[in-house]
């Protein structure tokens, strides 16, 4: 699909829980599940590189935006999204389209909520594919402890203010935003009109205060850890990110019966930079589409 042959998606809204989600389907609608998730403060246009490569090769593609972002429903309140609802909207989609099990890999955002999905759907997910995405058990403790992680992280705590940060991320056209992604990404991975797409998404009513409140429901994580995960488990890692250390990879990895980590050359944006390295990795990770 390369950037991505859109005609050949299917759209659709799903009712899970008490919020609508809209997602993007590709590939023969009796394949094997692949869920892709996607991270702040993309959508999910953010797999555009590995969704066709996935359905041509047998798979059921399916991309949630999440809920606050892009056409899903934008629920008010922080406790809407607690790390427990996120997780419950992956099961509760597939649920929605028919699907038991299946392959899940997230991004970012959606790779924090990825983890936390196979550690409290086990029966759920078959195998698991996270890309420069902390385990949720990690982050904290890692940042309290280093130092230098604790600084490329600042922006979380500016997250936490109320008004203030959808005041900044908004002005000029969402310049603060269309910055940081030029700015940790490699020249080029970006282009103006994925940019003016992202920006028309982040313009919906309602849609920076959701986006930021993933950020704000931290600070009211359930106490106690995660249950292991049982799932394969494969770990991404862009080495070149300036959000997060390297360290966390593995950090993430020791919370799995059964991990593996693989490096790239990439910054944060994985997907985007080594799109066809990814999919490789995909591919093999998950197996045959049969």
């Amino acid at each position: 699909m390369g950037q991505g042959n859109e005609a050949a998606l299917r759209h659709g809204r799903h009712r899970v829980g008490g919020v609508v989600l809209h997602a993007v389907e590709a590939g023969p609608a009796d394949g094997p599940a692949v869920i892709l998730l996607h991270g702040f403060p993309e959508a999910w246009f953010g797999w555009r590189r590995q969704i066709g490569p996935l359905a041509a090769a047998g798979y059921r593609v399916v991309v949630p935006d999440g809920r606050g972002y892009g056409a899903s429903d934008k629920p008010a309140g922080i406790d809407s999204y607690r790390m427990s609802r996120l997780a419950d909207d992956v099961a509760g989609l597939a649920d929605a389209l028919g699907i038991g099990r299946f392959r899940l890999a997230g991004h970012d955002w959606g790779g924090v909520v990825a983890w936390a999905a196979a550690a409290l759907h086990p029966a759920r997910v078959e195998r698991l594919a996270v890309l420069n995405a902390p385990h949720p058990d990690t982050w904290t403790r890692y940042a309290l402890t280093h130092p230098t992680q604790a600084l490329r992280s600042s922006y979380v705590g500016l997250f936490q203010l109320p008004k203030l940060p959808e005041a900044l991320l908004s002005a000029g056209r969402h310049r603060a935003l269309r910055r940081a992604l030029l700015e940790s990404s490699r020249p080029g991975t970006f282009t103006e009109a994925d940019l003016d797409r992202y920006a028309a998404a982040w313009s919906e009513p309602g849609a920076l205060t959701a986006m930021l409140n993933w950020y704000r429901a931290l600070r009211h994580r359930s106490p106690g850890a995660l249950p292991r995960i049982e799932a394969e488990t494969l770990v991404l890692w862009g080495v070149e990110d300036r959000f997060l250390e390297r360290a966390l990879a593995a950090e993430g990895a020791a919370r799995c019966r059964s991990a593996r980590v693989r490096y790239l050359p990439a910054t944060h944006w994985v997907q985007h930079e080594e799109a066809e390295a990814v999919v490789a990795e995909l591919l093999g990770f998950f197996g045959a589409a049969s």
